[in-house]
């Protein structure tokens, strides 16, 4: 994969839940660019443990084949629903990029005290291992897990496509698209 490729098609997710049993998760493919290429929706159950599942079916559902690399917007979403990059890798052999926006301490207690004895969902939270932080032009810091891609290219990627505070353009816009969706599906049409 060349990441200096003008071409290079990423799919960009991110979710938003308000207060229903189900999160929306929206998929945009993005070319480098910055040309949109197509998008999709999916749900992953709040407090459940199929966000992983969910994102292998929305890549899928694109049936392309050139979809570079996938980048998800928090490792952790739809209140604990635990991703796992590698399976998402290993499903779609495409290389995958979970960026965070918050430095923190970890999550290990609030998901004992929320989901007490669920060993399952701690161990996939301990499997993610440790982010690496990345200074973007625009003054802010984010946080990058990498699988199936160097983290010095995932960084590059990321500053190449942050062009206003945090949020890589595929994420910020998948996030506008999901709480719309969001919006839309919880009566504030």
């Amino acid at each position: 994969m060349h990441i200096a490729k003008k071409g290079l098609r990423i799919l960009g997710i991110a979710e938003s839940f308000s207060g229903s049993p189900e999160s929306v998760l929206a998929g945009v493919v993005m070319r480098k660019d910055l040309r949109i290429d197509g998008f999709r929706f999916t749900t992953a159950t709040v407090g459940g443990m199929d966000a992983t599942e969910s994102i292998v079916g929305l890549y899928h559902s694109f049936e392309r084949s050139d979809i570079n690399l996938l980048m998800i917007s928090g490792s952790v979403i739809s209140w604990y629903n635990i991703i796992d990059p590698g399976k998402i890798f290993e499903k779609t052999e495409r290389p995958v990029i979970v960026v965070t926006y918050e430095d923190s301490e970890g999550l290990e207690d609030d998901i004992a005290r929320h989901f007490p004895g669920d060993l399952e969902r701690l161990g996939m939270y301990r499997r993610l291992g440790p982010r690496t932080r990345l200074e973007l032009e625009t003054g802010y810091s984010i946080y990058l897990r990498a699988t199936g891609i160097g983290t010095g290219e995932a960084g590059r990627l990321c500053r190449q496509l942050t062009f206003d505070g945090k949020m890589p353009e595929p994420l910020r816009v998948a996030r506008l698209l999901a709480r719309s969706v969001m919006q839309y599906t919880s009566g504030g049409r």
